[in-house]
């Protein structure tokens, strides 16, 4: 019997980073474990300092081969040569980003916990969908995505799907065999010791 693969990391950078140190900070979590992919979800409106954030992360990423896709700003993607796009308005903005970048940029959606909007977004052209909160956080309007969503999703539908918001050991524990990638972010950032946090969360997928 084949062991099914593991989800992979999908990481998520604080929604305020400090320029001097986050690099540093970024270089070492990607050195200690393998990640697929790195959101750049700042709460910043400035564009100076969103591309100087970006340029800061993208070449962290880049010399390791890990891709870079920034949160709903789509023009800012193309011009800071970054790899794709995070959309957090369910499938609204879907179809425009794709065209906009073309087919060879990642355009994720954010769909809440809502199958509909995940379906939605899929046909409009995501390349994956994102449901969460799964735990107790402020994503999103609140609502909980639960494991039935994640169950249901992988056996029906097959746009990859991530599990993000309030992940602690026991739900990356029971959503292991139902997403295939897990959305970290303030889980590890807001400890002292990041990669050995991150460390603990993967090890509860096994």
């Amino acid at each position: 019997m084949d062991t099914p693969e593991q989800p992979q990391i999908y990481l998520i950078t604080p929604p305020a980073i400090e320029p001097e140190a986050f690099p540093d900070q970024l270089a070492r979590v990607l050195d200690g474990a393998e990640i697929a992919c790195i959101r750049l979800a700042l709460a910043s409106s400035d564009e100076d300092h969103i591309a100087r954030m970006a340029d800061a992360c993208r070449e962290v990423a880049h010399a390791r081969d890990v891709a870079l896709v920034i949160a709903n700003h789509v023009l800012m993607a193309q011009r800071l040569g970054l790899d794709g796009v995070h959309l957090d308005d369910a499938a609204r903005s879907v179809r425009a980003a794709r065209k906009e970048l073309g087919a060879d940029a990642i355009v994720g959606s954010f769909c809440g916990a809502s199958s509909h909007d995940g379906m939605t977004a899929g046909e409009a052209g995501a390349d994956y969908v994102a449901f969460g909160p799964v735990g107790s956080t402020a994503l999103g309007d609140g609502t909980t995505a639960g494991a039935g969503l994640f169950q249901w999703w992988s056996e029906m539908i097959e746009v990859p799907v991530v599990a993000e918001g309030g992940l602690t050991q026991d739900l990356v524990r029971s959503l292991t065999p139902h997403t295939d990638f897990f959305g970290i972010g303030d889980e590890i950032w807001s400890t002292e010791d990041p990669l050995t946090t991150l460390t603990k969360l993967r090890a509860a997928m096994t």
